[in-house]
């Protein structure tokens, strides 16, 4: 009798042990590390890898030009291409360059966030419009944005409302479609909830379906800005007129012009650079918040 009352308690103490166990990994799993991470370690971690791949870029790059693999014209030296940024920063061009397309893609990109949003909610939450508007947004997607320039200069000419068109064209159907990804991955539990407290219509669109599809719908905005920025450059590439200024795709079409690989590549690096920091500035920011208010990000 007394070994089986002795079992019976180590048994009690040994769940104990366990729930006591669990408790403390579900409470690791949910403290956040606010501590504030040293400089050494983000310079080691986030900016010295990609340093590293653009300085090996370069080196490889340079040996390509000593062994002499291709005309010099048709591959130009990372010096020539320096050589045109110093030239276009002395004559005051280098930044009008970069912004009339930045400006550009962040107004159409505004636009497309604008429109996008609300019919990404109208998609995934009414079943008729769904059936019938989205397989033509998952349609519109695959598009490519390069396809809308000709009839956008058609219907509306050589002119800033053409470029806009067709970054609305590209980037409208990413950003809904997001959306409604993310909707479709919202526990069913928290919109009987939302509805049980009220939060109905514009309120539980506000309150609960926005909040809970940010996943999702933050990739669509992530992929809505490539289609924005990949369709103005087709725009640009296509329709140059002296009235539209010089932005990156017309740079990129007047080197092709004119011959010279070194302004081809100089609009291609900068291209690159504005898309980069664009993540890095903008949506990476906001991907790591929504995930460390999610306990899904523990060390940033």
């Amino acid at each position: 009798m007394a070994s089986t009352e002795t079992k019976a308690t180590d048994s009690k103490a040994a769940r104990a042990d366990d729930l006591a166990g669990l408790e403390a990994g579900l409470d690791a799993l949910d403290a956040v590390q606010s501590h504030r991470v040293p400089v050494r370690q983000v310079l080691v971690q986030k900016v010295l890898p990609p340093v590293v791949a653009v300085l090996l870029v370069l080196v490889v790059w340079q040996i390509l030009i000593w062994a002499k693999v291709t005309d010099d014209y048709k591959l130009p030296s990372p010096g020539q291409v320096w050589d045109e940024v110093t030239n276009a920063w002395a004559q005051g061009t280098l930044l009008d360059y970069i912004w009339t397309s930045v400006s550009r893609g962040l107004l159409g990109f505004l636009l497309a966030l604008v429109i996008g949003t609300p019919l990404g909610l109208l998609v995934a939450r009414v079943k008729f419009i769904r059936a019938a508007i989205g397989p033509v947004l998952s349609g519109l997607q695959s598009l490519p944005s390069v396809a809308w320039v000709p009839p956008a200069v058609i219907w509306l000419g050589l002119n800033d409302s053409m470029m806009y068109a067709v970054i609305l064209l590209g980037a409208v159907p990413s950003i809904a479609n997001g959306l409604v990804s993310g909707i479709d991955q919202i526990p069913p539990l928290y919109l009987r909830a939302g509805r049980t407290l009220g939060a109905t219509g514009a309120r539980g669109a506000w309150h609960i379906v926005l909040p809970a599809s940010l996943p999702g719908y933050l990739a669509g905005l992530k992929q809505g800005w490539a289609f924005s920025w990949r369709s103005l450059m087709a725009a640009e590439i296509i329709a140059s007129s002296p009235d539209l200024g010089v932005g990156l795709g017309q740079l990129l079409e007047q080197g092709r012009e004119t011959s010279s690989m070194s302004t081809v590549f100089l609009a291609i690096f900068l291209i690159l650079i504005v898309g980069i920091a664009i993540d890095l500035l903008v949506f990476s920011p906001l991907e790591r918040r929504v995930l460390r208010s999610r306990g899904l990000l523990v060390k940033s």
